[in-house]
Parts: C-alpha cells; structure tokens; sequence
C-alpha cells in the first residue's frame, strides 16, 4: 500500500507539474510594439486655376497634377494635356512639357523621402499660347524624416528663369512679382521650407498667377501654380527603451527632449537601440529574460524536485526494512 501511495503521489505531480508551470506564466505579446511606416508624397506639378470665359458668367476650373505619388512609388511622365470646355474650342491643351519629370516616394519603419526633379520645363496657360507662363532649366525639392532625427527638406532652383517671357532673378527664401502690361502679373515664391518635429515639406517654385491674355475666349486666370513638391513624416512607435548608456529605459535625450521615433542614439557611446531589422529582433529576445511569471516558474520547479526526493528517500527506506523484517 505504501508503495502504491509514493507511486499515486509522484503521477500526481508529474501530471499537475506542468498544468501549474504553464498556468501560472501570463500571454506576452512580443513584436514590434505599435511602431508605424512614415509617410511621403513629391509631385511635380499641381495647379488649381480658376479659368474665366469671355462668353460665360462662369470660371472653368484647371486643377491638375502631374507625377503626384505617395510612398512607395515613382512616377516619370513628362507632359501633361488637359481639355478645358468652351477654350479653344475645347482642344487639348498642354500645361506643361519637360526633359525630365520625375516624382518619387519611400517610406519604412525607418526612413521616409519624397523627392521631385524638373527639367528644362515650360508651363503654359489658357489664352496665351505663344506665351509661356514660366520656363525653368531645373528644379528639385526633396523632404527626409528619419527616426528619431530633426527632419530635412531642401529644395534648388539652377540656371534662368523666364516668367511671361521676361528672364527674372529670384532672391532665395523670398518673393519676386513680375509684371508684364497687357499681359498680368505672376509672384514666385522660392524655395519655400517647412520643418516641423516630425514632418518636413519643400517647394522649389510656387506662383501665385493673375493674368488677362484676352485670347481663346479667355478673360482671365487667377490662382496658384507649384513646381516641384516634397513631403515627408517620420515613423513613430512606442519606444521605452531610449536613452541612458545602454540604450534602453535611460532618460530622454537632452538636445530640447525625447526622440520616440523609431531609435535613439545614448549618450556616452551607448549602442543604438533600432525598432526594426535586427535591432527589432534583439530587442524581443531581451525581453524575454524574465517576466512575473518567474516566481511560478522557480516554485514549481522546487515543487517538483521535494517530491521526487521523498519518494526516492521512502522507497530507499522500505528496501533496506525489508529484510529486517523477514529475519525477525
């Protein structure tokens, strides 16, 4: 009966054992804790024009664009034709012709640009078909946000620029207003910059147009004209482990406060902790180093151990009483 006892004891425990080491260890979810891609546009034209008609109490809108891409894209094309009712007989209409057009967007769980290149690039309007609105030789814009670094946006305008057929110089950041009579008036702003925490937008040329050519039955057009756009956010995800020299659960980063997107770069040389690739991956193998449910585990390892020991100690002592027994 002793023996059946031991035995009914050590089953026990070996059955329940692994019940309890399994129910008392809570679900953790491991990952890439909420970390998101950042976002990124670049277009290389968009007008939005209102397109006044000498026969009509009316304005026929023109908004359009050309090589307007969000990440991940490109786009190449290089000319664009639009119809416009009741201009020109509503005969295609060119807006604008280039060497080069080209829009492109990238976008990760690091990095996020959009860039825009123009080249030799000539933009035309209703009612002034042997006028063009702006020539340019090149323009670019790009925006770059990356985690856990101060955003970028860059934008250049090289060689000449006619606007109305007149060769203008621009001042760079500012506003140029040329004013051709009979003909209307175009601003330019250059370069135009943006940077933000965690966004960043740049625009080689924006034109702010009011013109009256009095041609093809039109009266006047009046609105807004970009060239070469370029925006950007950068990622962002929960990122506890930042700062301190080893790069995890330290204090924000001292340059005007926490970096949370994406990584940080600690003080005193401290390795960089990254939410993706590689770095993603060590960081979850570091977590699971020890978590509540450690005590469980180490009780019922105990557990099991006391039990196996005094079994093996009462069968030991039933062995040797054996043979006393059956001498007496």
């Amino acid at each position: 009966m002793p023996r059946r006892l031991a035995a009914t004891v050590v089953a026990t425990a070996l059955t329940a054992g692994p019940a309890v080491l399994l129910g008392a260890a809570p679900a953790h979810a491991t990952g890439d804790h909420g970390s998101t891609r950042g976002t990124a546009g670049a277009v290389v034209l968009r007008t939005g024009l209102n397109v006044g008609l000498l026969d009509k109490a009316a304005d026929v809108p023109l908004n359009v664009a050309l090589n307007e891409v969000r990440a991940p894209a490109s786009a190449e094309k290089t000319a664009l034709s639009v119809d416009l009712d009741g201009v020109d007989k509503g005969k295609p209409f060119s807006v604008l012709r280039a060497d080069v057009a080209t829009a492109r967007a990238t976008a990760d769980r690091r990095t996020s640009e959009g860039y825009a290149n123009l080249v030799h690039a000539t933009v035309r309007l209703p009612g002034l078909p042997l006028l063009s609105l702006i020539e340019v030789q090149q323009v670019t814009a790009k925006a770059v946000c990356e985690a856990g670094e101060r955003p970028r946006a860059e934008s250049n305008v090289l060689g000449d620029v006619r606007v109305l057929g007149k060769k203008v110089t621009l001042t760079a950041g500012g506003t140029t207003e040329v004013k051709v009579p009979g003909v209307g008036e175009v601003r330019l702003d250059l370069s135009k910059k943006s940077v933000a925490d965690r966004s960043a937008a740049a625009t080689a040329l924006e034109l702010n147009v009011s013109v009256d050519p009095l041609k093809l039955n039109v009266a006047d057009v009046r609105g807004k004209v970009t060239l070469a756009r370029a925006t950007c956010t950068a990622p962002h995800g929960k990122t506890p482990e930042q700062g301190g020299s080893g790069g995890i659960g330290g204090p924000s980063q001292p340059d005007g406060g926490s970096k949370p997107d994406g990584g940080s770069k600690p003080a005193g040389g401290g390795t960089e902790v990254n939410r993706t690739g590689s770095g993603a991956d060590s960081h979850n193998l570091a977590e699971t180093g020890g978590s509540s449910a450690t005590p469980y585990l180490a009780g019922g390892a105990a557990l099991l151990l006391a039990v196996g020991a005094g079994t093996t100690v009462y069968a030991r002592r039933r062995r040797a009483a054996a043979p006393q027994g059956g001498r007496g």
